[in-house]
């Protein structure tokens, strides 16, 4: 590590989807080497097509300065998790599905030195049962990052029972060294942020099913009378339904009723109506 930044100097990324790539992106402008892992050559082009462009509009904003070939040295794209050997950390961004996860994160760790840290983005899977699937559970925790990364301020540091005491003290000065602020919260289902989020999201989409408001005007009242910088239903359409659909899923499944997917959500996900990423969601972004 780097006295200067207090971040591992060598950075694996797993997955090179929107969030890891700008997870890939979060470390690499702030002085680390990062090396991301996709599964196949045609997703490793789009992963590397993603963290250049997110160092280029950083250029254009004024963010960092130099030009974006200096950037790209830093950066490595693959498909073979052997190329995380060396990476003092490595941090997660696979679907969150139970079993993706602990493949992805036991194939790791069996690449990484002993002294090497291992994280998580997941946003509402259990820490602590993750933790209990790997030899090391001690060097390992969440680092739950925020869509968009770049724009984003904030990075949920999530301490399973199993984390040890020098990564529970190194973390949040990870996420400091980002340019971001560190919430530490304990394991818990949806931890603080999916959970009150999700909760918020939900009896939004209740109220479209039920008739009480148009989208525009349950985000507006959320916006100007509650001062949210987005409304609930218009980030339900930047983070997708289906990703939405999932956390709600696991939320009732652990915490009750309270957080049963509305028929409207389950219908718009059937339809493809994700959100941004598909053209149409709560909003028309064709």
């Amino acid at each position: 590590m780097t006295e200067k930044t207090a971040l591992p100097s060598k950075v694996g990324v797993l997955g090179g989807g929107r969030m890891g790539a700008g997870i890939a992106h979060a470390f690499l402008i702030s002085g680390s080497q990062v090396t991301v892992v996709e599964r196949d050559a045609q997703s490793a082009q789009a992963a590397r097509e993603r963290v250049e462009s997110d160092l280029a509009k950083s250029l254009e904003r004024g963010k960092i300065d130099g030009n974006l070939d200096v950037w790209v040295e830093s950066l490595t794209v693959t498909t073979s998790y052997s190329d995380f050997a060396g990476c003092e950390l490595v941090v997660e961004a696979v679907p969150e599905i139970w079993d993706v996860k602990v493949e992805a994160l036991t194939a790791v760790e069996a690449e990484l030195g002993e002294e090497a840290w291992l994280a998580s983005n997941t946003s509402s899977l259990s820490i602590d049962g993750l933790a209990e699937e790997l030899q090391r559970p001690e060097r390992f925790l969440g680092l739950h990052f925020f869509n968009p990364v770049p724009a984003s301020k904030l990075v949920e540091v999530v301490q399973s029972k199993h984390t040890g005491e020098e990564l529970r003290a190194l973390a949040p000065q990870w996420v400091e060294s980002l340019g971001k602020t560190p919430v530490v919260v304990n394991d818990a289902p949806g931890f603080a942020s999916s959970r009150l989020g999700v909760a918020i999201a939900l009896e939004a989409i209740r109220m479209v099913e039920e008739g009480v408001a148009s989208p525009q005007d349950i985000d507006n009242a959320m916006v100007l009378g509650y001062k949210f910088p987005i409304g609930p239903l218009a980030l339900t359409d930047v983070v997708g339904l289906d990703v939405r659909l999932g956390i709600a899923e696991y939320l009732e499944s652990q915490l009750g009723e309270r957080f049963a997917p509305p028929q409207l959500m389950r219908e718009m996900v059937e339809r493809g109506e994700l959100g941004r990423k598909s053209g149409k969601g709560f909003y028309d972004y064709s």
